[in-house]
């Protein structure tokens, strides 16, 4: 592959085309956005569109919001890490070690700072609402995230009831470590979903920082999490979920994706990836992430379950949501 960038401009460029929607061989859509390849040596070997400007990159940050909390000296492993560095969907299981977690650490959840919310996953939620359960903070998809904050304010003796501040000590740590593994500065600070700060950097800055968990020396904090994360990977996401399939089918892959139709992941030899679409679609997440796993040399029989992306008609497969970038 050629390595390519952005044309410069006064005026923003128009992000390039990552995928198309199919129906009945009519292309009714098209979704925009920017995409980074990175080589197993850390250079660009494909970048679309802007992809030094910087991104929100939503929850695709919380492996690294995970080591600053072991950095804190915290204790996690295994599952309870996993799910520290999660999207959650909500399924029993996830709720349960939640709930564990807080006991476990002599929290409640009426201290956790993330909203009350549904399972993100539409099966459980149906499941969920049917039992005649209503909205909890529990529930919520970054209820593991929250929990392991409180836990490490509590042992640290920081002040819990600011955790969420971004000049909270560790806040600022999970600042610290942000900037480390991209080998940028946080260039803005906005609030997430879920309440919690928010650290701005490129998409390149994004594919190093998973580059960078999947090499760091075993036992550090980044790769605790790493290896927590690719051993759990139904605690990072859900049995229905793409980072799920991905991180169980191909070995050593570190999958997170994030708000906003935001993907990163990185291969065991330091390929990475990072996109995100521009009108936030995560219906495109799937095409996206096949292709571009592709181009990096990847082609294990899970990414056409990853990439098929059908549209129906009546019930009936009518299209599909397609990549169209790349040789």
């Amino acid at each position: 592959m050629t390595p390519t960038s952005a044309a410069t401009s006064s005026t923003p460029a128009i992000p390039p085309v990552l995928a198309e929607v199919v129906r009945s061989g009519f292309v009714e859509g098209r979704h925009r956005g920017s995409l980074v390849l990175l080589g197993a040596d850390g250079d660009v070997q494909l970048a679309l569109g802007d992809v030094t400007a910087p991104v929100f990159p939503r929850s695709t940050n919380k492996p690294m919001q995970a080591a600053a909390v072991l950095r804190a000296g915290l204790e996690l492993s295994g599952e309870r890490l996993a799910l520290a560095a999660a999207s959650h969907s909500g399924e029993t299981f996830h709720r349960d070690l939640v709930q564990k977690m807080l006991t476990e650490h002599r929290l409640t959840a009426a201290e956790l700072q993330c909203p009350p919310d549904l399972p993100l996953d539409p099966v459980e939620t149906e499941t969920y609402l049917a039992a005649g359960a209503v909205r909890d903070r529990v529930t919520m998809n970054c209820s593991g995230k929250h929990t392991a904050m409180l836990a490490a304010c509590d042992l640290n003796g920081w002040p819990k009831e600011s955790y969420l501040d971004p000049e909270h000590p560790l806040q600022r740590l999970i600042r610290d470590v942000i900037e480390e593994a991209a080998g940028e500065p946080v260039a803005a600070v906005g609030t997430d979903g879920c309440g919690a700060p928010l650290m701005a950097i490129s998409l390149t800055g994004l594919a190093r920082a998973y580059r960078h968990f999947v090499l760091a020396p075993a036992g550090s904090a980044e790769r605790r999490v790493a290896d927590a994360m690719r051993a759990h990977p139904e605690y990072v996401a859900g049995t229905r979920r793409p980072d799920t399939w991905l991180m169980r089918e191909v070995p050593g892959v570190l999958s997170k994706m994030g708000a906003e139709a935001v993907q990163a992941v990185a291969l065991p030899d330091g390929r990475a990836l990072a996109f995100k679409i521009d009108d936030g679609a995560t219906r495109a997440l799937g095409p996206v992430l096949a292709r571009a796993l592709r181009l990096l040399g990847t082609d294990a029989p899970v990414l056409d379950r990853i990439g098929s992306a059908p549209l129906l008609g009546a019930g009936r497969e009518v299209g599909e949501i397609r990549a169209v970038y790349g040789p």
